[in-house]
């Protein structure tokens, strides 16, 4: 077995694959390779069948000239949190009582790799800005969530390799990087421990966040971790890895926040869409692992697959800082600079990239991002010019299409409490400081203290329109800022913690104050202000009703909460009053880098983690208390609501496989650019009239009791129902009517998504969806693949895709079509209203990349033909096509000992 040829002794109680031995043995020098090429590598040699290990290593090895060619790669645990993670256990128990029905033995699906779930996306921002908030969120969580955590605890008992970090803990990504990462894993070979580089697939796009720590690992879809927590490869072609040569040293008074959006914006712009981004340089080196986990955190915002940090002394320090044991530390240690692994800064110039793009730190800016991508960089002093120029800039990515008028928009409104308020164009109505990407950093969740502080000492006070709210990514948080001194003075300003989730970053910030939605409903053209702490920005995704969203640093955040207003110029103009009626201006506030440090020295140690992550699975009673069920299958309930036995193995039971025929196909959609799977799929609140509204309706359940489409993730019923169910949604088949609607052409008659979808599935008509650039950008749930996949579309075509979309289109067995340079729906007259014919390949001539021709017949008789390329980027795509998606592939290996 040539593996074992390269397989060298580190001291007498390990052993390893040594990689610098097999680059030399392949005349390859070392040190030219990337440090995430050397991670592949390894993960070749370690996991490549015999046969196919020298032409695996020999296309990896000469990566830069091998895009055309496809790497396996087999993470070395998974990762999940319950909004993708539901539906992932849920497969699972699907694909068991799929087998026990094909008369096979359910045990055999079960995971082959360590699974973590945290679960930190259900909670909600029911209650804020007061001391009971906490408590009363989290009761509203198990009240909505416990047939769901139910089925967690079944799983938990059921399948082996799974552990589940209980609600009201943390967010994943924070309790990854301070806790659960091991770094370099290490597993037991008969009378031999093998050590290898930790890596780790993720069901969120923003598993990246773990790079900053010198790990490997990026988001998929719950699709894709599911076949590999089985034991499945993911293959993805040789990734073009471009280095980000960071320069220069942060100037005083700019954080995290500011280096993670301008780095974004400019990589954006330099397409890294799909490539591996490894950063290097003296400013590197000079940022700490809660500043590069910022970074990598936002690698999905960028496009890229991952946004890599190497190993070096910050990541040595960071390990000690957070309690990981001495002698595991050592093991790191020894392991990555024997390998090649730690980051060496004498031969770094010897390294070589397929493009390098310079980024000089000491330019950054204070800025924010907004009002509807992450990548759309503003300077801080440019934000209320840019706003008001958003309302009637052209409806799209960066405009609202309204007149000059209704920038002037307002409205007198009393709130609940009896106080009277006025609320015009441009007033902030949501602020959160909430998301791993900026919880996780101590010097801006510090800063954030003190300007908090500075405020309170003044006297200054914050709007009661302003719903505001704070959840840490981890107790470490509520830790450190009590030992400081500095949560009180946040909770005097209404940012008391109201749980340790995700909540407003994912679309959980609750309702606003009644009176606020009833004129948001009302006045459709005022455009309100959301500021958030966050990475993603989407339409409609922070509140459904609230238009204008931002992101920005945790400090910014308080300064923005004690303004009120976007349109506030926070450089020039006073943000407040103090108690003497003095203006109080943001430089009267913000507090300097000596002073943060300062803090963060004194009460920033080892104790804070260790005391945060003892006991961590098993301290949160309400869960302990939830009845636990353990069965080789699942016990389904067909009247619940929350999980349902989804569809995907019915044809495999009955032994059929049913591929389309491609012919007489009609669109259901036509789109833009930049379609979110947020677009596709949303995660946030059931709006009453809608599809899955009318259904929970006529299942009994109550308006109040809807809860959100992520936490019914695992019943396809209603998901297959929010498909394409974003409020703000444009489907240009739907007249100018935004949201789940479209035209079901052979009546010529507007009607939701969903209800068209049925009658074309009973016509018997095939279906497409026409795209634009970045279709799929965002989240990596998988549920924007899989309804897709069950209203009955067979084929998308788009001018580009995002990574993850892509792939889970394709594990669902759902055709990505890709037009050719320069061409798109426009270029070609498509109005998305003709018939198509796909002229595709016989399943034998299948082919990765390959030109499809397409032909589109209008309702007067005119032709349109136009060539796509198939976006099956490996042979491994065209096997999950040809089994009908890869769970299908999965079962049928499993069950059958292939």
């Amino acid at each position: 077995m040539k593996n074992k040829s390269y397989i060298k002794n580190l001291d007498n109680n390990y052993q390893m694959f040594d990689i610098k031995m097999i680059a030399s043995e392949h005349h390859v020098d070392f040190d030219t390779l990337p440090y995430t090429i050397r991670v592949l590598v390894e993960n070749v040699v370690r996991n490549s069948k015999p046969e196919k290990l020298e032409e695996n290593l020999n296309n990896i090895l000469h990566w830069d000239e091998n895009h055309d060619k496809a790497v396996d790669f087999l993470p070395s645990r998974i990762i999940l949190q319950d909004l993708t993670g539901v539906p992932a256990i849920v497969d699972l128990a699907a694909l068991r009582s799929a087998a026990k029905a094909m008369g096979k033995d359910p045990e055999k699906i079960n995971p082959e790799l360590p699974v973590d779930m945290v679960i930190d996306h259900s909670i909600q921002v029911d209650e804020s800005s007061n001391a009971g908030a906490f408590a009363y969120n989290r009761k509203k969580e198990f009240e909505r969530n416990h047939e769901r955590y139910e089925v967690l605890k079944w799983a938990q008992n059921s399948f082996k390799n799974l552990k589940v970090v209980a609600p009201d803990l943390g967010i994943i990504h924070q309790v990854n990087l301070e806790f659960l990462a091991p770094v370099v894993s290490q597993k037991k070979i008969a009378a031999n421990t093998m050590l290898f580089p930790d890596s780790v697939f993720g069901t969120d796009s923003h598993t990246t966040m773990i790079n900053g720590l010198g790990i490997l690992g990026w988001g998929v879809g719950g699709i894709e971790a599911e076949a590999a927590m089985l034991g499945t490869s993911s293959s993805f072609p040789i990734p073009e890895v471009v280095g980000v040569h960071l320069h220069g040293e942060v100037r005083p008074g700019i954080v995290a926040m500011d280096v993670a959006l301008t780095v974004t914006h400019i990589l954006r712009e330099n397409n890294v869409v799909g490539k591996f981004v490894e950063y290097f340089g003296d400013g590197y080196q000079k940022l700490s692992v809660a500043d590069r986990a910022t970074l990598g955190n936002m690698s999905p915002e960028y496009g890229a697959t991952c946004g890599f940090f190497p190993f070096d002394q910050h990541s040595d320090s960071y390990l000690k800082l957070t309690n990981r044991t001495p002698e595991h530390i050592s093991v790191v240690d020894k392991y990555f600079h024997s390998v090649g692994l730690y980051y060496d800064a004498a031969k770094q110039d010897k390294v070589h990239y397929t493009k390098v793009i310079d980024v000089d730190l000491s330019k950054v800016t204070t800025s924010v991002a907004g009002p509807k991508r992450p990548q759309d960089l503003i300077s801080l002093e440019d934000v209320p010019n840019e706003m008001v120029k958003s309302v009637t800039a052209p409806a799209g990515n960066q405009g609202f299409g309204f007149s000059k008028e209704d920038i002037e928009d307002n409205d007198d409104v009393t709130l609940s409490t009896g106080e009277k308020v006025n609320v015009k164009s441009g007033d902030i109505l949501l602020t959160a400081i909430t998301s791993c990407t900026n919880t996780s950093n101590p010097t801006v969740m510090i800063g954030a203290g003190l300007l908090a502080k500075a405020a309170v000492e003044r006297g200054m006070k914050v709007s009661p329109k302003i719903k505001h709210s704070f959840a840490p990514g981890s107790p470490a948080v509520k830790s450190y800022l009590e030992a400081s001194g500095l949560l009180k003075y946040l909770e005097a300003l209404g940012f008391d913690i109201v749980g340790f989730g995700c909540t407003t970053c994912i679309g959980n910030s609750g309702k606003l104050d009644p009176a606020l939605e009833d004129l948001l409903d009302k006045d459709k053209k005022l455009i309100s202000v959301a500021v958030e702490s966050a990475n993603r920005n989407f339409e409609s995704r922070v509140h459904p009703k609230i238009k204008s969203n931002y992101l920005a640093s945790p400090l910014l955040v308080v300064a923005y909460t004690l303004a009120g207003s976007i349109r506030v110029n926070l450089q020039t103009d006073p943000i407040g009053r103090d108690k003497d009626g003095n203006d109080v201006y943001l430089k009267d506030l913000w507090p300097s880098t000596e002073e943060i440090d300062k803090y963060t020295k004194k009460y920033l140690n080892t104790d804070v983690y260790k005391n945060s992550y003892k006991n961590i699975f098993n301290r949160n009673e309400l869960w302990n208390k939830l009845p636990a069920g353990k069965s080789t299958t699942f016990n389904w309930n067909d009247k619940s609501t929350y999980i349902s036995n989804p569809p995907y193995f019915d044809d495999q039971i009955k032994g059929k496989i049913n591929l389309p025929n491609f012919k007489k196909m009609r669109v259901l959609a036509k789109l833009g650019d930049s379609v979110t799977t947020d677009h596709i799929s949303p995660g946030g609140a059931i709006s009453l009239g809608s599809a899955a509204a009318k259904y929970l309706e006529s299942k009994g359940i109550e308006p109040k009791d809807f809860n959100t489409y992520g936490s019914r993730r695992g019943n396809d019923h209603i998901m297959v129902r929010g498909t394409f169910g974003n409020v703000s949604l444009h489907n240009e088949l739907a007249d100018g009517k935004l949201g789940s609607f479209t035209n079901y052409l052979p009546e010529n008659k507007i009607m939701s998504i969903f209800n068209a979808s049925q009658k074309y599935k009973n016509d018997g008509t095939e279906l497409i969806v026409l795209g634009g650039k970045d279709y799929g950008m965002g989240s990596s749930r998988d549920w924007a693949a899989k309804g897709t996949k069950l209203l009955g579309v067979d084929i998308v075509i788009a001018e580009s895709y995002e990574r993850i979309h892509r792939s889970n289109l394709v594990m669902m067995g759902v055709v990505p079509l890709q037009y050719q340079d320069g061409q798109n729906a426009k270029t070609l007259g498509l109005t998305g209203r003709e018939v198509f014919d796909i002229n595709f390949p016989d399943n034998d001539e299948l082919m990765p990349g390959q030109d499809i021709k397409v032909r589109a017949t209008d309702d007067k008789g005119n032709v349109t033909e136009f060539t796509t390329t198939l976006r099956f980027d490996s042979e491994d795509d065209i096997s999950d096509y040809l089994y009908g998606g890869i769970l299908n592939k999965v079962l049928d290996q499993k069950v059958n000992d292939k």
